[in-house]
Formats: structure tokens, sequence, C-alpha cells
């Protein structure tokens, strides 16, 4: 009986290795997903007219994206640079001398030597001195979707690249508003013509927690830390 338990355990631990794990999305991972199109139903009205209103076909049409759902090409030109430096020298030099009383015209001595003299003398200094230099650049292209058409024609886009790659997981996302006007005939766009711009390069896997501390590495490098 026993024997039989431990075989249909092991079966079923078989089974279970061989099913594959989808991990759910976050509620992150779902913000960036295409947006789909919204769908315009316009009444129909048998008044012999080709272009009704509310349609969304024109004549002349831009091809750039301008509503829900098309797609948009952003030029990623990232590129900052920032430098700080500071430097502060303090010194401080105190003597104060204190001869002793005299009684009688001589001074009071205990074995040849004044005892009531007294010499204070104090030395202090300062040197701090600190240097900050930053710079970062980021080039690329990514299609993104329109999400939103705000009330002044803005649009608010969004998107992202996931590359799976050999036992790791690379994700690029980007989401800001974009000026009709700013976008090209190409239908692209420069990302410094896109404003409140959210730029997000990392991964998941082996390789990226290889490059990231351990908890007990993290709390002696932290602020935690006293010393």
């Amino acid at each position: 009986m026993n024997s039989r338990m431990i075989l249909m355990f092991a079966g079923c631990l078989l089974l279970a290795s061989g099913c594959t794990f989808v991990p759910k999305k976050t509620a992150e991972e779902k913000s960036y997903e295409p947006a789909e199109p919204v769908v315009v139903n316009v009444p129909r009205k048998d008044n012999g007219a080709i272009y009704q209103p509310g349609m969304r076909v024109s004549l002349f049409e831009n091809p750039t994206a301008s509503r829900v759902g098309d797609i948009l090409t952003i030029l990623l030109q990232e590129e900052t640079s920032a430098s700080a430096s500071s430097s502060t020298n303090s010194a401080k030099d105190q003597q104060v001398d204190m001869p002793g009383p005299e009684l009688a015209g001589d001074q009071v001595t205990q074995n040849g030597k004044p005892v009531l003299q007294n010499n204070l003398g104090a030395n202090r200094q300062f040197n701090g001195q600190g240097d900050s230099d930053m710079s970062s650049s980021f080039e690329g292209k990514l299609s993104v979707t329109v999400h939103k058409v705000l009330a002044n024609g803005n649009l608010v886009v969004r998107g992202q690249k996931v590359l799976l790659l050999n036992q790791s997981d690379e994700y690029i996302r980007f989401m800001g508003i974009v000026r009709p006007q700013d976008v090209n005939p190409d239908n692209t766009v420069s990302s410094h013509r896109v404003a409140d711009v959210r730029v997000a390069y990392s991964g998941e896997g082996f390789i990226a927690s290889a490059n990231s501390m351990g908890p007990l590495a993290r709390f002696f490098q932290g602020p935690t830390w006293p010393y």
C-alpha cells in the first residue's frame, strides 16, 4: 500500500513538472497593452450623401496617428549629462595666555615653578570636497499605440517591446504625450518632443538577478546601516 502511494505521488510530480506555468500579468504590464480602436456606429440616413456626419472618412486624410489604437513610432534620442562640485576649507587658531599673579612682588611658585600661570591654545581645521558627475545615453526606435486623445487633440501614447532571450526577459516601455503637429510625415516623432516621458529599460531572469545585490549586501550598503 505504501509503495503504491509513493508511485502515485511520483507520477503526480512528473505531471506537474511537465506543465508550463504562465505568470499573471501585473497591473503595470496590462497598462502597456495596445489599445483597441474605438468603433463609431453612424446611423444610416437615406439622404443620398456619400459622406455622413460622424463618419471618420475624409477626401484628404493625414496618414499619421490621430485616433485611439493608431500606431506611432517613437525615435528614442535621450541623452543627459550633469556635473557638480563643491569645496569647503575652514581653519581657526586661538591662543590665550594667563600669567600668574604676583604676591609681594614675586610669583607664587612651588619648587621653583610658577603654579598659577596658565596657557590655553586651540586649533581647528576642516577640509571638505565633493564631486558628482552623471551622464546617460539611450537611442533606438519603439512603436507605440495611442491610448487616449485629450480635449486639446494631444495624444497619450504607450507601448512596450519585450525580448525573450536565453533565461532572461528584456523589456522597453515608453509613455508620454505627443502633439499631432510634432509627428513627422512618416508617422515618427522624436522623444525630445514628447511631454511627460517615462522610459523604462530593464530585465528579469537569471542575468538580471546576477547583476543585483542580495538582501544582506543591500542592508550593509543602504542608509539603515549606521557605519
